[in-house]
């Protein structure tokens, strides 16, 4: 008992012939089809690198283009000629010229001879398939499909357009129920033979020739009618992305490839020389009777598909630049916003670095430059401190940041004066994480000298900015973890909030803060406040900043260690 291979061939004709003399040197007979679309050299070249192999046999030639009945035609004629020429032959095994043996052919002989009546062949009916991609179901096996899918789309289309709104549905032969399955099978010669000798084969083959996509439904349906036992799966490893289009290997697959204990693999690049040199001359090795598991690496291919048709988080690349809204998350790790926080602590950047260890930078959106971490002009991602090259894509800006430092969490602080056109981004970004005190602007103003109209106007600008990025922040799709106080409740107890904030970057942390940064002096700031109210700007982001005069003037033993006195 034996088996034989039919191999349709339609590119890379010299690693076809390659595959095709391995399989006959080791004693099985292979039939070539040759699509007759490959110029006439190219296709002498091969018979002639196959000539000296008895074994190998070439099929009259038929056009095969992808998703007419030509691939059929071609199939039938390679397994004729097979079943004709080689008797000693108990299965076929259909596979193409890009296919590579992944095991020695006496162990698929051997595992056909434990399965003597078995035809390895997918096939399952339209209801039960959920895999097919930008096709048709049903409608495959009831219109009518005369024009090529790829050269003439237009017609194609127009042509299903009309015949669904005439309401056209074809007659399936009776007894036929259809059934989809992958192109590459393994039938047994009783089987195969079957389907081709059929006396209802002229109908069948009328019917076919205008399905769609053919070479997945013909051989699935006819088995059904012919095979005594079928089990739906390929003994061929492939497979599929996410639109449907096969997976390639390449070199690096080759580990990935053994694993998987398939007998045959396809889509293999033709320039694998690395792939085609293991498998075409494999070592010596104890025979393995490892029943196929492509399942073993199903996981990463899932995974592969995943990242092609996701990306990568926070990675906006040329080659996928997301639509708007359908990028795999916004940035590339969490990262917190610190806004307000400066006017009211020295150095607030530093502190945050020392009391976290992690890197903080300064107004990162600063008007006059960029402040990265320790003041660099230049910072990871080949990033410039440049406020011009920032603010041409203040968006791409930070998501470079995050994508060049992921892993390390980053912190910066924001103010109303700081270009804001980003806050809405970041409203909606799962990864931000928004601390905002409200009115922290009036506290470097209340100690600014020269003209106090000059001073109200840039208060009343600073708010309005401030009150736009609020309204960004509070809008219903917006993600971010948002935390607001006013600067007079901030005021009232700065350690709670500060520890709240760190417990959400931290949540592990051992131990509650035992300091706080050192806080400006804010004695004069509700004189100032009540001067831009009695000029007509009223403060109302800033609280009720009656309190802060109260705390102030609070005993020493009831005043807040934290406040300066």
């Amino acid at each position: 008992m034996g088996v034989g291979f039919i191999m349709l061939c339609h590119t890379a004709l010299d690693r076809a012939a390659a595959v095709a003399r391995h399989w006959a040197r080791a004693g099985a007979p292979v039939v070539v089809h040759v699509d007759r679309r490959v110029p006439q050299d190219q296709f002498a070249a091969m018979q002639a690198a196959c000539a000296d192999v008895p074994a190998i046999g070439f099929s009259r030639r038929y056009p095969c283009e992808w998703g007419t009945f030509g691939l059929v035609r071609a199939t039938q004629a390679a397994a004729e000629r097979m079943l004709a020429y080689h008797p000693e032959v108990r299965h076929c095994f259909l596979v193409s010229g890009s296919c590579l043996p992944l095991r020695p052919l006496r162990e698929l002989q051997t595992y056909l001879a434990s399965h003597p009546d078995t035809d390895f062949i997918e096939s399952v009916t339209t209801s039960d398939v959920g895999w097919t991609v930008g096709g048709l179901d049903t409608e495959r096996f009831t219109l009518r499909f005369p024009f090529s899918w790829r050269r003439n789309r237009r017609l194609f289309d127009a042509y299903t357009r009309l015949q669904r709104r005439l309401g056209v549905r074809r007659h399936i032969p009776l007894g036929l129920v259809p059934h989809l399955g992958s192109q590459w099978w393994c039938l047994t010669r009783r089987t195969l033979s079957a389907i081709l000798n059929d006396p209802n084969r002229p109908v069948y083959d009328r019917y076919f020739r205008r399905v769609w996509i053919p070479d997945e439904s013909y051989f699935q349906t006819l088995a059904r009618l012919h095979s005594s036992r079928i089990e739906s799966r390929p003994l061929t490893l492939a497979k599929f992305d996410h639109e449907g289009k096969p997976h390639v290997f390449y070199d690096d697959h080759l580990q990935l490839l053994r694993r998987s204990d398939c007998f045959v693999a396809r889509k293999i690049w033709s320039g694998a020389d690395r792939l085609y040199d293991a498998f075409l001359n494999p070592l010596p090795d104890a025979s393995r009777m490892a029943e196929p598991s492509p399942g073993k690496i199903d996981r990463l291919f899932a995974k592969a598909a995943e990242r092609r048709r996701l990306g990568r988080p926070g990675l906006y690349m040329q080659s996928r630049f997301p639509r708007a809204g359908r990028e795999n998350g916004r940035t590339a790790g969490p990262y917190s916003v610190f806004h307000g926080f400066s006017p009211l602590f020295e150095n607030f950047d530093a502190w945050i670095s020392k009391s976290l260890g992690l890197r903080a930078h300064g107004h990162l959106f600063a008007p006059g430059r960029v402040e990265f971490a320790g003041g660099d002009d230049v910072f990871n991602g080949a990033l410039c401190n440049s406020a011009a090259l920032r603010d041409y894509n203040p968006r791409a800006f930070l998501t470079n940041l995050l994508w060049s430092t992921r892993g390390e969490r980053q912190c910066f602080l924001l103010g109303p004066a700081d270009n804001l056109g980003c806050v809405p981004f970041m409203a909606g970004d799962s990864n931000a994480q928004i601390s905002v005190v409200t009115g922290a602007w009036a506290v470097p103003l209340s100690r600014a000298q020269g003209d106090f109209s000059a001073i109200r106007r840039e208060a009343a600008r600073l708010q309005r900015a401030e009150g736009e990025m609020l309204a960004a922040l509070d809008l219903p799709h917006a993600k971010a973890s948002v935390r607001v106080w006013t600067l007079a409740d901030f005021v009232e107890n700065p350690m709670e909030a500060i520890q709240a904030i760190f417990d959400e970057i931290n949540p592990r942390a051992p131990h509650r803060l035992t300091e706080v940064p050192r806080m400006v002096d804010l004695s004069g700031l509700s004189t100032f406040l009540q001067q831009l109210k009695n000029q007509g700007m009223l403060p109302t982001l800033v609280g009720d900043y009656a309190s802060i005069d109260d705390m102030l003037s609070a005993p020493p033993e009831r005043a807040r260690p934290y406040l300066v006195r």
